[in-house]
């Protein structure tokens, strides 16, 4: 695989070469900038197992795969300078990597006519397809992760948190504010005490904040982080004794790198999840053998089975397995961006499925349809052993509370359908 990184100051030169391949893919990647520590090891998985296709099974179908990774630093305006440079390169899906992005890549992939992959962040309600038709966050989102982090403290109390008080420490953009309705309105149902702690970027600054949980102690915290943010909060929890067993965080608030500079104090730290954990499973000997041995690794080869690096690799995986789909279908082995829509819109995951992939066991079954584009929302809980250096699922995945979930999908989906003149529909 010839992967052409792209700069946004160099896009518009660099993409208009002649592509290379006929599958191609572009990841907006952030190896420099606050929050390259995350963004590395997530590129590297994507990369890496789009390499893995192209050296051992010759491409999808036949049909070698080209990756355009183009560098945004975690920044809303280069990530749309990349969309704008690469868009004319036949791209079937674009990875933003960025809930930012997002926002301003949808109403530009829905009149080109292009996937985005957004999974496990971007747009919650672009989980309606009828609404968001170019636009797919599967297999899970944010409100599925706040369901299921408070149906995971309904597990561990009898099934009753009334009472409780929950404060939720947030990344204050796009991003981190995605749970705050849907735990809002859980409150409501539950009883729980909610409060709202925003940190702003990048997140290095959080003395107040955990004054505030010091003095009106919690029972429980959440945390929408990312980057540096995350290793500062797990830190300044344990200066104020705060027990690790009682904070949970989304899964861009669950990798090695967040519990690390802890140490042993960040032992029993927990995180939401959408996939599992380690490096237990026989895809990444495939990847040894014929990406990082070779020399083709994206990275130094040193990610393989981290929290971030399995993402990146599953992720990748997911649109791949959509081209198989579409291919499959319409009989086109280079197939077009419409016809990758429908493969997205026709992927099926079954255990099966991810076992003949050497990912037994690596993430929940799933489905997809025109109408439903962000799959079943299924979660589970990880937890980090700081004497072993490793995360284990201690939860099965859970279904996330669609009798609260689907009125507020509806309803920020029907809002946009509004606002933008589009007419729900499933063709």
């Amino acid at each position: 695989m010839k992967t052409k990184l792209i700069t946004a100051a160099l896009a518009g030169i660099m993409a208009a070469a002649p592509a290379l391949a006929d599958l191609t893919f572009a990841s907006l990647s952030y190896r420099t900038g606050p929050y390259a520590a995350n963004g590395i090891p997530f590129a590297d998985g994507y990369a890496d197992y789009l390499t893995l296709l192209n050296e051992r099974d010759g491409g999808i179908g036949g049909v070698p795969i080209n990756l355009l990774e183009c560098e945004t630093g975690y920044n809303t305006e280069k990530g749309v300078e990349c969309y704008e440079s690469t868009k004319g390169e036949g791209v079937l899906a674009y990875a933003p990597l960025s809930t930012g992005i997002t926002y301003q890549l949808i109403p530009k992939v829905t009149a080109d006519g292009i996937a985005l992959h957004t999974g496990g962040y971007g747009r919650t309600s672009a989980k309606n397809g009828e609404v968001f038709r170019n636009v797919f966050n599967f297999p899970a989102n944010y409100w599925d992760g706040a369901s299921v982090g408070i149906k995971h403290l309904l597990d561990i109390n009898g099934g009753d948190i009334s009472g409780k008080k929950i404060a939720l420490v947030y990344h204050n953009s796009a991003y981190g504010k995605e749970p705050i309705r849907t735990l809002e309105e859980l409150s409501k149902k539950h009883g729980y005490e909610l409060s709202l702690l925003p940190v702003d970027h990048p997140g290095q600054e959080q003395k107040s904040q955990w004054l505030q949980i010091r003095r009106e102690r919690p029972d429980y915290v959440l945390m929408w982080g990312w980057g540096v943010m995350n290793q500062v909060a797990i830190q300044e929890a344990v200066n104020i004794r705060f027990p690790m067993e009682n904070f949970i965080g989304v899964w861009w608030s669950g990798s090695e790198n967040d519990v690390m500079a802890a140490g042993a104090k960040a032992n029993g730290y927990k995180a939401l999840t959408f996939h599992n954990v380690g490096n237990n499973f026989p895809i990444f000997d495939d990847i040894q053998k014929h990406v990082v041995d070779t020399g083709k690794a994206a990275g130094a080869g040193d990610q393989i089975g981290t929290v971030l690096y399995n993402r990146g690799m599953y992720n990748a995986m997911l649109l791949t397995e959509a081209v198989k789909t579409a291919q499959a279908m319409t009989g086109n082995m280079d197939i077009s961006q419409a016809e990758m829509i429908k493969g997205m819109e026709a992927l099926e995951m079954t255990e099966d499925k991810m076992a003949a992939l050497g990912l037994p066991g690596f993430g929940p079954s799933f489905s997809v349809s025109c109408q439903n584009h962000g799959g079943d929302g299924m979660v589970a809980v990880s937890q980090w052993d700081a004497n072993a250096g490793t995360w284990s699922l201690i939860s099965d995945y859970q279904q996330s509370d669609m009798s609260v979930l689907q009125p507020l999908i509806d309803a920020d989906s029907s809002a946009f359908a509004s606002e933008n003149n589009i007419t729900p529909n499933c063709n």
